[in-house]
């Protein structure tokens, strides 16, 4: 098959994809039409079922997973950032439906007293998710656990980038789940275009920043709601006093987990300008401590494809050749062979901002290092910056710790650690500008997924019946007693 066939292939495969979301669509519109409120029960029921298919298929996920990243994969951390986290995710959500759903009590004002107010967590009804390669399982399980706990019909388009899993998921979904409560469309970026023009009632998207520009805007044709996890520079601030050396070995395990290809991994490192060789020295051990071999060891993972690879070589060149100072950690000195997928995890001194590692999200094992003379500085430097889905600090000081956290503005933040705050599930997670809108997990995620709905309750007395027209005097005292 030529190339051209090839295209004309794909295009008509996609097309027939497209006719079948919009058919889905349908489906599932009507299928919530006839069962808008779904018991405590039967959503327990989902989400039990969710459970056991990813533990019961836990190595078909991760097989898929590993055949999709070209430069290896882990298989231990995929067990544990795929199957490990969506299992606790759904573990932590079953255990609290109960009393997510129960309606909240709130509060009525004398003047409308007597009453009774309350807020009621509704399905919002058929809601589309978006899931990106990176964490191809994961990313997709949890929106889709808070959909399932909130009562509602989800369609998922999982990423073109990761077909092993898209397909493995699209199976393994079909097996326990009817098409009109959970359904899977595979295709490219037409699909994906196609999906986010959709009328849902509420779409769900986790990728880069410049795509949720575009979902946003096709979004607003239908006036559908959206959360976007986008992603962002994140970065690091190590005070002065912090132990480099603890520092060093939470910056390496949440830096290279998954090869760096994490959203919320620190992008790049701020270290007080008398310690930047110390944290250079510190990075180094680490990485020879965690990592002995780079190219031949199956605990590290490489780029996922060889777009990313090459995206990746352009910044170490465009940044060399703007006099950066380039060092890669080899412990073991290993020649790369020619065909790897993996690069070794890399420092950058002497960066600047005409450099694109320090303007694009670097999605990979390269860390610049930036040295600063006061905290003040760096903090400014943050602050003039997109706001970052993640902020990192290191610090003994309390005190401090809380005048950093109050001072910047990150969708989350870890003192003193990098990465696990995405674990902590009962914690909401989020970006904030261009980093992001909305946020899940949690509770937070059941109430993403759920429509909010006021309701004010009057009995049989009704005080609001003596205020009205005909207006008098009476009415004149009233208002004065009211407006005081």
């Amino acid at each position: 098959m030529n190339v051209a066939e090839s295209d004309l292939r794909e295009r008509t495969d996609e097309l027939a994809e497209i006719e079948r979301l919009e058919s889905l669509l349908a489906t599932q519109r009507e299928a919530f039409l006839r069962d808008p409120a779904p018991s405590y029960e039967q959503r327990m029921e989902n989400l039990a079922r969710l459970k056991r298919m990813i533990v019961d298929h836990q190595q078909d996920i991760v097989d898929a997973v590993c055949a999709d990243f070209e430069g290896g994969h882990s298989r231990h951390e995929a067990v544990f950032a795929e199957i490990f986290t969506s299992v606790n995710n759904l573990k932590y959500t079953m255990k609290r439906l109960r009393s997510w759903m129960r309606p909240q009590r709130r509060h009525v004002d004398l003047t409308l007293q007597p009453a009774k107010a309350k807020v009621l967590f509704q399905p919002k009804g058929v809601v589309g998710i978006i899931s990106p390669w990176n964490y191809p399982a994961y990313l997709a399980f949890a929106p889709l656990t808070a959909a399932l706990a909130a009562g509602n019909r989800a369609i998922l388009k999982p990423s073109e980038i990761t077909p092993h899993t898209s397909e493995a998921m699209k199976q393994l979904l079909a097996q326990i789940f009817d098409e009109e409560l959970v359904a899977v469309v595979t295709g490219g970026p037409r699909v994906g275009e196609a999906f986010s023009k959709l009328p849902w009632d509420h779409l769900f998207f986790t990728g880069s920043t410049s795509l949720g520009r575009l979902i946003m805007k096709n979004a607003a044709d239908n006036l559908v709601p959206v959360t976007l996890e986008l992603g962002g520079k994140s970065p690091t601030i190590i005070h002065r006093d912090y132990p480099v050396a603890k520092a060093a070995k939470r910056i390496v395990s949440g830096k290279y987990l998954n090869g760096g290809q994490t959203c919320v991994a620190p992008d790049y490192l701020f270290v007080h300008r008398d310690r930047v060789q110390e944290m250079v020295d510190a990075l180094r051990e680490e990485v020879a401590r965690a990592y002995p071999r780079i190219f031949d060891n199956p605990d590290y993972t490489g780029i996922v494809n060889e777009r990313h690879f090459n995206r990746l070589q352009s910044y170490l060149e465009d940044a060399r050749d703007k006099g950066a100072e380039i060092i890669e950690i080899n412990p073991a000195g290993e020649t790369p062979p020619p065909d790897t997928r993996k690069i070794a995890p890399t420092i950058l001194l002497n960066v600047n901002d005409d450099m694109r590692v320090m303007q694009d999200e670097i999605f990979g094992p390269l860390l610049p290092i930036l040295p600063y003379d006061s905290l003040e500085d760096a903090i400014a430097f943050v602050n003039r910056r997109p706001r970052p889905l993640a902020l990192y600090y290191f610090d003994d000081d309390a005190y401090r710790a809380e005048r950093v956290l109050e001072r910047t503005v990150s969708g989350n933040a870890c003192i003193n650690e990098t990465v696990m705050h995405v674990a902590t599930d009962d914690l909401p997670f989020g970006g904030i500008g261009e980093s992001g809108l909305g946020a899940y997990h949690g509770r937070e995620g059941f109430e993403t997924f759920s429509h909010k709905k006021g309701i004010l309750v009057k009995g049989r007395f009704n005080s609001a019946n003596f205020i009205g027209p005909p207006y008098d005097a009476k009415m004149d005292r009233i208002l004065k007693l009211l407006v005081r």
